[in-house]
């Protein structure tokens, strides 16, 4: 059964990839990838480096294009950064939320399009966001959007490490259904969400839990007069599990119940580094600026306001050690930084940065798959982006099991739209919300 992919914020292709090492069926025929400020579009040259040139494969601003062009689609991907996805009132311009908040991207796809299934990443720190003041505010948002166009919601917050991934990366995982699916009417007829997530969602065929729950909370999106009042009020505590189910939340935390093998750091390294620039030692006062940066730090500071603090910093393994997995890698590996991760070369015993391949590794990318052109500072730029393939992947596989229990997927010409698109007409007309 061929089931059809579309992919926001693409990348260089890391959901495709996962989705298609399983050799199920998965089709990607829309993408869009777009680098803001960019003269070159090293991401999207990937992209269709690997998966050719396409009339359906874009390299314009995502708020630019015509949602409703995109052909029809069984599944949205799409991994996107968190933001600040609060409106607000602006006296006779009605409601505006901020410019340039991707989000919004995304439920004009889903309501163009309607897909029967959602499958999103984000960075873990969603879940909290704004802060304090509003803890869960923007994930809140997110739920409230969804059920507001007719879907159920399941989040999950992953260490890929944990389930034997070689990187300690944390992201959260969105999946949504529309409530005409079977899923959802599955979801619907249990009585306790507790259960549905530890028996019913497409993560823990591959990425087991324990059976207890610790910090078990519930909630509900109800009781708000509009999206300004929700987003002005909402706060809740979302733990790293949970679900959305016609207007009800349950969250709780969870711990992941692996016993498989743990893929290190020395797994993925390459065996020598032929790239003299990597080495600590070819640039005077390099490895001083390393050991500086990874170690423990006590440093006075004063506010803006002139308050006087010591800002404390723990000390890091230096190197990093090859029999863990590797730490979580950021946009700014290779720099002289403190998130970048420093390896004793398998060969000649000298201290190094990892090398492009070796941070496909840590994403379990194919070797050289940034290898199209693209500057080497730029190789790391795109990994420090990506995702863990792996896990999605193995979430991939979960969400196979769910749409095989479909039969024929419900077309989107087919839903109910009614109620739905009401209820975001209602939110636009009235408070013409500008996002």
């Amino acid at each position: 059964m061929q089931k059809r992919v579309a992919e926001m914020f693409a990348g260089v292709g890391g959901f495709r990839v996962g989705l298609d090492q399983l050799d199920s069926g998965w089709d990607t025929i829309w993408a869009n990838q777009w680098e803001p400020g960019k003269t070159v579009q090293h991401a999207y040259d990937a992209y269709v480096a690997h998966f050719g040139e396409n009339e359906n494969y874009t390299n314009i601003d995502i708020n630019v294009v015509d949602k409703t062009t995109v052909p029809d689609i069984d599944l949205l991907v799409g991994g996107f950064p968190c933001q600040d996805y609060s409106v607000a009132t602006t006296g006779a311009k009605g409601i505006q939320g901020k410019k340039g908040v991707l989000w919004w991207d995304i439920r004009d796809m889903i309501q163009a399009k309607f897909p029967p299934f959602v499958f999103l990443e984000n960075v873990d720190r969603l879940l909290s966001s704004p802060g304090r003041a509003q803890r869960g505010r923007d994930f809140g948002m997110i739920l409230y959007t969804l059920q507001q166009l007719g879907y159920g919601v399941q989040w999950r917050v992953i260490n890929a490490a944990e389930y034997g991934f070689p990187q300690r990366r944390r992201r959260v995982f969105i999946f949504a259904y529309r409530n005409d699916t079977n899923f959802y009417a599955q979801v619907s007829k249990k009585s306790d969400l507790r259960d549905v997530v530890l028996e019913l969602n497409p993560y823990n065929k591959r990425l087991p839990i324990d059976s207890h729950l610790t910090e078990e909370h519930e909630g509900t999106l109800e009781g708000y007069q509009d999206i300004v009042d929700f987003s002005n009020k909402f706060s809740f505590k979302f733990e790293n599990t949970g679900v959305m189910h016609d207007n009800q939340i349950f969250t709780g935390k969870y711990h992941a119940n692996y016993s498989g093998k743990q893929i290190t750091l020395g797994d993925i390294m390459v065996d020598h580094a032929e790239d003299e620039t990597l080495y600590l030692d070819q640039r005077e006062g390099q490895l001083e600026k390393f050991e500086y940066l990874k170690g423990p730090k006590r440093i006075p500071r004063k506010s803006a306001d002139g308050h006087e603090y010591v800002y404390s910093e723990g000390g890091m393994a230096f190197p990093d050690k090859t029999e863990m997995p590797g730490r979580t890698m950021l946009t700014s590996e290779r720099s002289v930084n403190r998130s970048t991760h420093v390896v004793r070369d398998k060969q000649n015993g000298r201290l190094r940065m990892i090398t492009p391949v070796e941070a496909e590794r840590l994403n379990m990318f194919p070797d050289n798959w940034t290898d199209t052109g693209m500057p080497n500072r730029f190789r790391y730029f795109a990994m420090g982006n990506a995702l863990v393939v792996g896990v999605i992947k193995a979430i991939g596989d979960g969400i196979d099991d769910i749409i095989a229990q479909e039969g024929n997927l419900p077309d989107a010409r087919h839903f109910d739209k009614h109620g739905a698109i009401d209820n975001v007409k209602h939110t636009d007309q009235q408070l013409e919300l500008d996002i």
